[in-house]
């Protein structure tokens, strides 16, 4: 009975927050532009993800004074089969990223997260669809990507966040990524790959407010076989939503250059 007074109090605080066009949208279709279905929005994840994209217990943070606050929370895995197939060196490559990830993680030094991380990491990202290509705004240090739709060609140079090449299979938006550089992470636990790392991306949605996101992930120097993961993506439907980015070199530059500071 307490859960679902709860649950009732909650919904109520939910629908307060919800334009009318929101509410309206919500018991609709899914929107469209030129036919295709319309992703423009603020979306986010809700999984835990950026902790560990496998299935993981809690774990204490690196630093004991902060407590609970520093803690990584539980969470069930996006892998489907929850098995992520490395080649022997890149598993132990993977365990001793998990060993150093205080230092290694690029996420720690606000370098751009990569696809698919920046995905479910746990900020809001904007989709911006026009009726020719597709822009992704990611508000963790500001990174972004362009999905081209028409002009479609290999990457020209590496990046952290790649190259993207997209269309439309039925009402699914997939999107073909290149050119990492394999810098980035998939997560907090360790999980990698290099720059031969190759992603299939697809979003489907399947209501105004929700996209089901899938990647298939390929990088034969890495793993045995591709892989796949997926999880569901929510609109934010907060009054006057919109993204503030979080620029987090600012919190970085101590830890990086500070041993270039005159004693």
């Amino acid at each position: 009975m307490r859960r679902l007074v709860i649950l009732a109090a909650a919904l109520a605080l939910l629908l307060s927050g919800v334009t009318p066009s929101a509410r309206q949208a919500s018991s609709g279709n899914v929107p469209r532009l030129n036919g295709r279905p319309n992703m423009t929005g603020l979306w986010q994840s809700l999984t835990t993800a950026n902790w560990d994209i496998q299935d993981h217990n809690a774990k204490a943070g690196p630093f004991f004074q902060l407590g609970a606050a520093g803690a990584a929370p539980p969470g069930q895995g996006i892998v489907e089969g929850n098995e992520i197939p490395y080649l022997p060196a890149a598993a132990a490559r993977k365990k001793e990223n998990a060993a150093n990830w205080l230092k290694m993680d690029p996420e720690i030094k606000c370098y751009f997260p990569g696809v698919p991380r920046a995905t479910y990491m746990p900020y809001p990202f904007q989709i911006v669809q026009s009726d020719r290509d597709i822009l992704i705004a990611y508000a963790y240090a500001s990174a972004n990507r362009l999905i081209h739709m028409d002009k479609h060609r290999p990457a020209p140079v590496d990046s952290w966040m790649g190259w993207s090449n997209g269309t439309w299979q039925g009402d699914t938006l997939a999107v073909d990524v290149t050119g990492m550089n394999g810098q980035s992470w998939f997560d907090r636990a360790g999980n990698f790959a290099s720059e031969n790392l190759h992603v299939v991306e697809r979003y489907t949605m399947n209501g105004p407010n929700h996209i089901t996101y899938e990647a298939t992930i390929e990088d034969p120097t890495v793993f045995s076989r591709p892989w796949k993961i997926s999880l569901p993506l929510y609109r934010r439907m907060e009054r006057n939503v919109q993204m503030v980015d979080f620029q987090c070199v600012e919190f970085a530059e101590e830890l990086i250059y500070g041993h270039l500071t005159k004693q």
